[in-house]
């Protein structure tokens, strides 16, 4: 019999917020094969993300992920003006389950590095 206190799962120490982002992800598949790949948020937190990918990747995998924060000041000229840095850190995946669409899986990822310090509304609460 499994003791109750490790058959409870470990819950979040903060509420993820639905929110789409851009991502740029990069990391190792399940074969080592190195990848790269553009994506974006399903949800957010200050700790982690999740995101859907079609790279079969392990739980215990590293990830290097990247937000930009780039917006268009003008759309005759598309010229991009940087708003702020953008964010980059590290993760670790925690969570892999299969996604709406054949070949994809989401992915959740606790950041090992930096800590995502903007604020956003859920898209479901706008």
């Amino acid at each position: 019999m499994v003791p109750a206190s490790l058959s409870v799962s470990k819950q979040r120490s903060e509420r993820r917020i639905s929110v789409r982002l851009p991502l740029k992800v990069r990391g190792r598949d399940s074969r080592g094969v190195a990848f790269e790949e553009e994506t974006s948020s399903e949800n957010l937190c200050r700790n982690g993300a999740a995101f859907v990918t079609r790279f079969d990747v392990a739980i215990g995998s590293d990830l290097e992920i990247r937000i930009p924060f780039a917006r268009y000041t003008s759309r005759r000229t598309a010229r991009m003006e940087q708003m702020d840095k953008d964010f980059a850190t590290s993760g670790r995946v925690v969570h892999v389950a299969d996604a709406q669409q054949p070949g994809e899986r989401l992915i959740g990822v606790q950041f090992t590095g930096p800590r995502f310090q903007r604020v956003f509304r859920s898209e479901s609460a706008a």
